[in-house]
């Protein structure tokens, strides 16, 4: 019998969010749509200026958030799965 994985329940939120890149030089404003303790659905203006690694925060500073990966592109919608 095949042993589906049930993904993380995730929360809508809608909240105004923090990309980082390049070390934490470059920040990014961005829109949270959900959240799970796995990942989050984001929202860029400018999806092509993201790349694959980046840090998510609600604040500006760059010392706080969570490290992240893009998992899926659509548009300006990314998913993304947090790691380490």
């Amino acid at each position: 019998m095949a042993v589906t994985k049930k993904r993380d329940v995730r929360r809508s939120v809608h909240q105004a969010g923090w990309i980082t890149l390049d070390g934490g030089f470059a920040a990014r404003p961005c829109n949270v749509l959900d959240l799970s303790t796995t990942g989050a659905k984001l929202v860029v203006e400018d999806p092509t200026s993201v790349s694959n690694k980046m840090r998510l925060a609600f604040t500006r500073d760059a010392r706080t958030g969570r490290n992240c990966e893009v998992v899926w592109r659509r548009g300006k919608t990314l998913g993304v799965r947090f790691i380490g």
